[in-house]
C-alpha cells in the first residue's frame, strides 16, 4: 500500500529530502508501508513534458568539444556542475554521457527562465 507524503516547508533547514537545486526537489514523495508496518519513503517518477519543436527562445546551442563533460558544461553555463541534468532534460537523454560523447554534436542548453527547471513535470 502506498500513500502520499507531505513535504515539510522548504524554509526549515534539513527538512526537505532534496535540495532546491536537485532535479528531484519538486518530485512527489511517496510512502510505502510494508505488511510489518515499516515505512519506506521514495521519490515518485519524475516525468518531463513533451519538448516543444521550436525551443530556440528557451535554449542556446552548444557544439560539443573534445573531452567535454556534462558537469563541465553545467559549471560553465549555470555556475554549478550538479546542474548537468538541466542540459540532459533539454535534449533529452537518459545517459548524460551521451550529451558529450561525440565531439561536434550540437546540444541545447537551457537559458535562464526559458526552460522548465526542477522536478516532477508532467505528473
Amino acid at each position: 500500500m502506498t500513500e502520499p507524503y507531505e513535504n515539510p516547508p522548504d524554509g526549515i533547514p534539513g527538512s526537505h529530502p532534496y535540495p532546491r537545486t536537485s532535479r528531484y526537489h519538486d518530485a512527489e514523495i511517496g510512502v510505502y508501508r510494508a505488511p510489518d508496518g515499516t515505512e519506506v519513503r521514495y521519490a515518485r517518477r519524475r516525468l518531463l513534458p513533451p519538448l516543444p519543436e521550436d525551443r530556440s527562445e528557451d535554449t542556446a546551442v552548444h557544439t560539443v568539444g573534445s573531452g567535454e563533460r556534462p558537469d563541465q558544461l553545467a559549471q560553465r553555463y549555470f555556475g554549478d556542475p550538479s546542474q548537468w541534468w538541466r542540459i540532459a532534460d533539454a535534449n533529452p537523454v537518459l545517459d548524460p554521457h551521451e550529451l558529450t560523447a561525440e565531439p561536434g554534436r550540437e546540444i541545447d542548453v537551457p537559458l535562464p527562465g526559458g526552460f522548465p527547471q526542477g522536478g516532477a513535470h508532467g505528473r
